[in-house]
């Protein structure tokens, strides 16, 4: 989970932080906290009065400002954040983020119970503060960026913990407007860092929860804080959409942000009202189709990229390949003949071919040793843990290239073959390479295939014949 970097060293005296003043086996002072807690309660507590906190000029006095960061970074500290939540500081900060006009002291009390979430027990205290998570939810329509980060982190972190997430889930169920903001921030933002972690928080939120996936995929909401007249422009505003204008935003900035939004309408694509949402938008899926086809062709397999790039990018290329696969069989009639999409067909083949040379690599253990032959190897565990991971990416990515391919083969025309030979999409290598890989199970495409192979490459379907046996029934 994601956390603040580590915290200074304590600015107490060794006097001050040895016998009872020290919070557990740390060297930080009780003392020094409770004073630090006890000036921003002293600031928010004060009724009828406008304090320097609360004035609308949003400046944090800059030596309070340092006292409550060093809190931040020292509740990273397990033995901190269990002595926070002993002295009830959840309701201190839902107190001072539910008063504070004041965005950098928000974030940093968000920040500081996002770093309390990392433990069990504390995210247990946080989860059973409905109040707070109330609170929290709504200040997903913040306007502070610096804010939505540590409040999407805060969520993210409690969803990931098995013993809250379904409490979560379920407060989420309950205010529609988190989807609207949610969608607002993909739409609008151009903060690569905050649009990862919202697409992770939104990821995991639908992993966990595939009717609250649903209810977002079919919900049409008008947008927040929006005038009238744009209204009137987007008074109906799709998830997909969204989506989509995110993962733009982030494929230049983020390779994990965009895997993770592939990730997100790879769920989509799991339920018929996902596919129907992203062919049914105005433009028919084509605004999906293009973005995810150049992601594939240009971001994720170039012509001259190595094998072994296929194969660390396998489950990014697996959910592009999936969702592509899905508009395509929803509207085979808009895509099957598009001279533009050869690419898309090279790149299937490419990675059929590449998957072969993979599997002929030598065992990690027998590779060419090092130019350093003075570095460690890596544990025989982990290369084995490593090595299967990569064997199941590679698996599920062969068989969604299968059956991507043998949809396109079921499809096309002499034409399309024909061209593909001539730009050398196709060869008689990779035809092979096809050919074993879709045979047995997709008998009917490859006779298919064969059949226009006979009409625009009589030689090379001939070599198939002849090294495929079945092709002769």
């Amino acid at each position: 989970m994601d956390r603040n970097p580590s915290p200074p060293p304590s600015d107490e005296s060794d006097s001050e932080t040895t016998g009872g003043d020290a919070i557990g086996n740390t060297v930080y002072s009780k003392h020094w906290l409770f004073s630090t807690l006890m000036q921003l309660i002293k600031f928010v507590s004060t009724e009828g009065e406008e304090t320097e906190v609360l004035k609308a000029d949003t400046q944090l006095d800059e030596d309070l400002e340092n006292e409550i960061c060093k809190v931040w970074d020292m509740s990273m500290d397990e033995d901190v954040a269990l002595f926070l939540q002993e002295f009830n500081v959840t309701d201190i900060l839902l107190g001072i983020i539910g008063k504070s006009k004041c965005p950098r002291l928000t974030e940093i009390c968000v920040g500081i119970l996002g770093n309390m979430a990392c433990y069990k027990e504390t995210c247990q205290s946080i989860t059973n503060n409905e109040n707070l998570i109330e609170v929290l939810l709504l200040l997903l329509g913040d306007s502070d960026p610096p804010t939505l980060l540590e409040t999407s982190r805060l969520i993210l972190t409690c969803l990931s913990q098995p013993d809250v997430a379904t409490i979560w889930v379920d407060q989420i169920h309950k205010q529609p407007a988190v989807r609207d903001n949610v969608c607002f921030i993909m739409q609008s933002s151009t903060n690569a860092d905050l649009l990862g972690k919202i697409g992770e928080m939104i990821d995991k939120l639908f992993d966990l929860d595939k009717e609250l996936m649903l209810s977002w995929i079919t919900e049409s909401q008008e947008l927040p804080d929006v005038p009238v007249t744009e209204q009137e422009k987007t008074a109906e505003i799709s998830l997909v959409p969204c989506l989509l204008e995110a993962a733009r935003q982030v494929r230049s900035d983020s390779v994990e942000g965009l895997e993770v939004y592939v990730h997100i309408l790879q769920l989509l694509t799991t339920a018929d009202e996902g596919i129907q949402a992203i062919v049914k938008t105005p433009d028919k899926g084509e605004a999906a189709w293009t973005l995810l086809n150049d992601i594939v062709c240009t971001d994720l397999c170039r012509d001259d990229d190595p094998s072994i790039f296929i194969e660390e990018q396998a489950s990014v290329l697996s959910s592009a390949l999936a969702i592509l696969s899905a508009i395509f069989a929803s509207h085979v009639e808009k895509y099957s003949e598009i001279e533009q999409n050869l690419p898309l067909l090279g790149t299937l083949l490419r990675v059929l071919f590449c998957a072969e040379e993979c599997q002929k690599k030598p065992p990690e253990g027998t590779r060419r040793p090092s130019a350093d032959k003075w570095s460690a190897p890596s544990p025989v565990g982990a290369q084995k843990g490593k090595k299967q991971g990569r064997d199941f990416h590679m698996k599920i990515l062969l068989n969604i290239c299968c059956e991507f391919l043998s949809e396109i083969f079921m499809d096309v025309s002499e034409e399309l073959v024909s061209k593909s030979f001539k730009e050398g999409y196709l060869s008689q290598e990779m035809c092979i390479c096809a050919v074993q890989h879709l045979l047995p199970l997709y008998t009917t495409t490859v006779k298919r295939f064969h059949g226009i192979l006979k009409e625009v490459q009589p030689d090379i379907a001939e070599q198939l014949q002849l090294k495929f046996h079945s092709l002769s029934s």
